[in-house]
């Protein structure tokens, strides 16, 4: 894969985005990554497809610095439920929103999507968080598209989800919907393969996964800013610092960790031993939340649907340059 500038991509998002003030513009990279080995984690979608949209409708105003509960009056809830089913559309390469989310999600083998159970992981740490038309918007997507039972909804932080009902109580969710907080954390080992510890680690994972309850796990990361060890940002990957223990993330190996967490069937799902193949995909979404990024306020406002050899992933992705921004 060719090498990836953050500074040559923003600045190309940022000359896009005053480009195009007044409608959404969807974004499709141009990567040699279609040429790279690949792991199908989905049956349905391209793994290495990517799309975004820039779309500055999304707040009402630009704020730096603002809290959490500021911004929550800032954001324009129809452009985001919007933009996130047009993302949908494209991502699956269809005209329907409806017809995209099932294609997207994928009902678990003998088992209605009434009895299906969901787990959604936010990111609960500082103060920048989910907001609520994101969450919103995916919730109403599992229940009223999909006939997900409300209270089979569970969203969670196992890591810093302790007060996560109180500090960040979603507005608009379906009724039922269960805000776990932490969700009992991170007590139970799971094994981890290569690279950490050259395959033969365990790990404290977050017992519903780790047990099998969970059938479909959704990842709401955050674009953040952090230490340069993960290149600056934590994003949808990282997020699960906060399903398995973030402890060894923090320790020699921590990037074999971060990458190998990703790898396991806690979040990927069910394996085959002997080859490896994914026989049933749980984690079918991650979406980052990039209405306000790190603590420099909505200078970009716009979501990227990724979906790589690890992870199908809704998210804002710095990665990704030579992003192709099509004509109105």
């Amino acid at each position: 894969m060719n090498k990836i500038s953050r500074r040559r991509f923003i600045k190309k998002a940022m000359i896009a985005g005053a480009a195009v003030t007044a409608f959404p513009t969807v974004l499709i990279p141009k990567t040699g990554a279609a040429r790279a080995r690949e792991t199908i984690t989905h049956p349905n979608v391209d793994n290495l497809r990517v799309v975004g949209i820039i779309d500055d409708r999304m707040t009402k105003a630009k704020e730096l610095g603002s809290s959490w509960a500021r911004q929550e009056k800032l954001v324009n809830k129809e452009a985001v439920w919007e933009n996130i089913d047009r993302l949908s559309c494209s991502l699956a390469k269809t005209k329907k929103p409806g017809e995209a989310w099932r294609t997207i999600f994928i009902k678990p083998p003998r088992k209605s999507w009434s009895d299906t159970v969901v787990a959604i992981k936010t990111n609960n740490i500082a103060q920048q968080h989910t907001h609520s038309a994101v969450m919103a918007k995916i919730c109403h997507v599992l229940s009223d598209i999909l006939g997900v039972k409300t209270s089979n909804i569970h969203i969670y932080d196992a890591c810093h989800g302790s007060n996560l009902s109180r500090s960040t109580p979603f507005a608009g969710l379906p009724k039922g919907c269960r805000i776990e907080d932490k969700w009992g954390g991170s007590k139970t080992f799971a094994a981890v393969p290569e690279p950490w510890k050259k395959g033969e680690g365990k790990a404290k994972c977050l017992k519903h996964l780790v047990n099998g309850s969970v059938d479909i796990l959704i990842n709401i990361a955050m674009c953040k800013g952090h230490s340069g060890r993960f290149g600056g940002f934590t994003m949808s990957m990282k997020n699960h610092f906060g399903t398995f223990s973030p402890k060894p993330g923090h320790q020699d190996g921590s990037l074999g960790y971060l990458l190998a967490i990703n790898k396991t069937p806690e979040i990927l799902g069910s394996m085959d031993n002997r080859t490896g193949r994914v026989l049933f995909p749980r984690q079918q979404l991650c979406l980052i939340d990039a209405l306000w990024a790190s603590k420099k306020g909505p200078v970009l406002l716009f979501f990227v649907l990724i979906i790589d050899v690890f992870v199908i992933r809704i998210c804002l992705e710095f990665r990704y340059s030579n992003f192709e921004f099509p004509r109105p």
